[in-house]
């Protein structure tokens, strides 16, 4: 008996869900970790949704949020307002 995959998106189920684990990755990974959080997002929410959503075609998105890819920030800032999200900058702490 094999063990199933580890599947992100099924647990990414609320709005509390998606911004934590989008807070987790933008404080522990890189912006290839960022992009592919969205990525796993996306595919939670349904990426015909967020094509519609974006004016992004569903196979641009793919490839735009796809391992390996650099997206343009204008893309980003796309996605993630469909998928309910924002970006916030807060001064760091010393």
């Amino acid at each position: 008996m094999g063990a199933s995959k580890f599947e992100i998106a099924e647990y990414l189920d609320s709005q509390e869900m998606i911004a934590e684990y989008l807070n987790t990755v933008l404080e522990e990974g890189d912006h290839a970790d960022f992009i592919n959080a969205i990525g796993h997002i996306a595919k939670a929410i349904g990426m015909t949704k967020i094509s519609e959503e974006t004016g992004l075609s569903r196979p641009s998105l793919y490839k735009a949020l796809s391992n390996g890819a650099n997206p343009q920030f204008s893309t980003i800032m796309k996605v993630l307002k469909a998928i309910g999200g924002q970006i916030q900058v807060n001064p760091k702490s010393v």
